[in-house]
């Protein structure tokens, strides 16, 4: 196959990097940024640069932007590909490209278009810190615009030749709700914790408990900051959720009442063992569709 690339940052650097070392598929690649281009060479992230007159030739097109580049990207390069061309696209909220998506799909039904979200990432940004290696064992939401069965196939192989344990179908409504909670509360909950002064003090107070508090307050906060913007309403109730159960546990501690501190942490526990009981009987059932 012939794969396009458009955008050179950690996803999809780590994309192309994975397709070169493991495929023999052809990856084109094209960046706005002359250095991320540069290191995407060196990195040996792509074959050739990406180009509105190759693009007619891809089977293939990944795009790793931000949301509102997304839909740019989308309109720019949709008219360029031959029928049958698949695209997808990378951001990290699904609501708005898959709207801009279903547009593209009335006007250029010949194009299979879908929606996905590598389950995947690390604390930095940038082709620099790429890795082939990033989508080893991750999972891959994805909404299916208009793309038939054999392009979902096809789409799938690519998925699992640079690592990927398998896609999970799903409606973007859906993966904005439930990724507010699994990916973006996470962040807040890490940058809030973090800022404490205490932090600063931590050294021989700490050790794995505050690294895991504050490893995801490591970010990228032009990234986050789109994101969270575009999933605001989602956001907004998973963050008054926690909210709500911080309260509990302070007003268990203002009126010193024992009992209930124990209640909320074992329901916590407790919670927490079902939610790893669960993880290990739906990898078992293989629903992450591997077959």
């Amino acid at each position: 196959m012939k794969i396009g690339i458009v955008g050179l940052g950690l996803i999809g650097g780590s994309a192309g990097r994975a397709l070169c070392k493991r495929t023999a598929h052809e990856v084109y690649a094209f960046d706005t940024d002359p250095s991320a281009m540069l290191k995407g060479e060196m990195l040996e992230a792509y074959h050739q640069p990406l180009t509105e007159e190759n693009a007619s030739e891809l089977d293939l097109l990944l795009i790793a932007l931000y949301p509102a580049k997304t839909v740019w990207a989308l309109e720019h390069y949709v008219p360029l590909l031959k029928e049958g061309c698949i695209v997808a696209d990378f951001a990290g909220v699904k609501r708005k490209p898959v709207a801009e998506m279903q547009k593209l799909a009335v006007r250029y039904p010949g194009i299979y278009l879908i929606g996905a979200h590598p389950m995947a990432g690390r604390e930095f940004s940038g082709i620099s810190h790429s890795t082939p290696g990033l989508f080893d064992r991750a999972t891959m939401p994805i909404v299916n615009v208009n793309a038939p069965i054999d392009a979902l196939h096809r789409f799938r192989s690519v998925c699992l030749e640079i690592g990927f344990d398998g896609i999970v179908p799903t409606s973007a409504e859906e993966h904005d709700r439930v990724i507010a909670y699994t990916s973006q509360l996470a962040h807040i909950v890490s940058a809030a914790y973090v800022v404490n002064p205490i932090a600063l003090r931590h050294h021989g107070y700490s050790a794995g408990s505050f690294r895991d508090m504050t490893r995801v307050a490591k970010l990228n906060p032009g990234m986050w900051t789109e994101l969270f913007s575009d999933n605001r309403d989602n956001l907004i109730e998973a963050v008054k959720m926690i909210e709500d159960a911080l309260r509990e546990y302070r007003l268990a501690l203002e009126s010193d009442d024992k009992d209930r501190l124990f209640a909320l942490l074992d329901r916590a526990n407790r919670t927490k063992e079902a939610v790893e009981a669960d993880a290990k009987r739906k990898k078992q059932e293989a629903i992450y569709d591997n077959d």
